[in-house]
């Protein structure tokens, strides 16, 4: 029997790392073929917290991803964390997975156009009811390759993909 090749899918995420949202786009992921994920934590400065957050999440992700996770402490960069961990990690997707708009320092310092310029699929998760204008919802959608119920972007549904 010829072995499957297995994706390699980076994690990014924070304090949104053991959320539902998350959660529900990794098994989606994993339903759709093989994959292997790895969980980056980056934008810390407190080693202990990271930990904790990175203890929590994978316990809480594993069961959806059907196979451990790696995990990975970044540096107080979020996006020079992306781009190493890339580097290193031979990834073939990104998952994004950030607070709303209004109070995501990611969102302000862009870092999912950012992610998009090292080359790879980006799919964000953004909690609905995130406060982005819809100059900023449609540049996700295109950008993460995604519908908007991957992005999680409420509003009145997915965007009429035929125009």
């Amino acid at each position: 029997m010829g072995s499957m090749q297995r994706t390699r899918v980076l994690i990014v995420a924070n304090r949104t790392a053991s959320t539902p949202r998350l959660i529900e786009a990794v098994r989606r992921r994993a339903e759709a073929g093989p994959c292997d994920f790895a969980l980056l934590i980056p934008d810390v400065s407190d080693r202990k917290a990271a930990d904790w957050t990175l203890e929590m999440a994978l316990r809480l992700l594993r069961p959806a991803a059907g196979r451990p996770i790696e995990g990975i402490i970044g540096g107080a960069e979020p996006f020079e964390s992306v781009k190493r961990a890339v580097e290193e990690g031979d990834f073939d997707e990104i998952i994004v997975s950030t607070l709303s708009g209004r109070v995501s320092k990611w969102l302000r310092r862009d870092l999912i156009r950012r992610v998009e310029g090292l080359g790879l699929p980006v799919t964000a998760i953004v909690p609905a009811g995130a406060g982005l204008s819809a100059e900023d919802q449609m540049f996700l959608v295109g950008a993460a390759g995604a519908n908007v119920g991957d992005i999680g972007l409420g509003g009145s549904g997915p965007p009429d993909r035929r125009r």
